[in-house]
């Protein structure tokens, strides 16, 4: 008999996270509404919100085909995203503490202008 288990993607820290999308090596997906997006998002990171990706949206450009490093405020939403890209053969892995840690440890936030932005 068979048993299948849920696919668990794995969880990477803040400055793993940026080591990832920094050198290349993956896209960072912020899957937050549009709102949390436009107040302050990693720098090079694209967007697809959780609600979008659960309705069935496809992935954005650039994003197709390539590893993800998903992050969303707290790391709650991201979790739940990886989960349903990994389940659909997407190599992805959400990022712990998500984007309250990102600011926290740091690491720029810009606003959809490329200013200073915030975490919402």
């Amino acid at each position: 008999m068979n048993v299948s288990f849920p696919h668990d993607p794995g969880r990477v820290g803040v400055e793993e996270a940026m080591a990832r999308a920094g050198d290349g090596a993956a896209v960072l997906l912020d899957v937050r509404e549009p709102d949390e997006w436009q107040a302050g998002h990693a720098p090079g990171a694209v967007h697809l919100p959780l609600s979008a990706l659960e309705a069935g949206a496809g992935l954005p450009a650039g994003a197709e085909g390539r590893p993800l490093v998903v992050v969303c405020r707290s790391g709650n939403r991201s979790r739940k995203a990886a989960e349903l890209l990994t389940a659909q053969g997407v190599e992805a892995v959400d990022v712990i503490g998500g984007m309250r840690d990102w600011a926290r440890s740091g690491l720029p936030v810009v606003d959809t202008r490329g200013e200073d932005g915030t975490v919402a």
